[in-house]
């Protein structure tokens, strides 16, 4: 039962990161003039990604803006949130999942 926990919360935070690199593929493809954001599906898209990202990516962006004011509008907040997810929660998790089977 358990595991079954873990393997969810590692499904989830696996599609996190997916999304992640959807949404930052995305702003780069706009940022390029190669998609049309104002297309109807393309916005419906890139509004759940955003309403999926906002919340983890807005407390970066401030802590970000306050480290370093003006990055030329780079943001670097999608960066950490992935290494924060890919090496810090993962490792948790499976650490976690070993102790309870072993």
């Amino acid at each position: 039962m358990i595991y079954s926990i873990f393997q969810l919360i590692d499904i989830v935070i696996n599609l996190y990161i997916w999304t992640l690199l959807a949404l930052v593929i995305s702003s780069w493809l706009i940022a390029f003039n190669i998609i049309n954001p104002y297309q109807p599906l393309v916005r419906r898209i890139l509004m759940a990604l955003d309403a999926l990202h906002r919340p983890i990516l807005m407390p970066i962006q401030r802590v970000q803006y306050r480290i370093m004011p003006n990055m030329g509008g780079i943001d670097l907040s999608p960066i950490v949130a992935f290494l924060a997810a890919q090496y810090l929660v993962g490792p948790i998790l499976k650490h976690a999942t070993l102790a309870i089977l072993g």
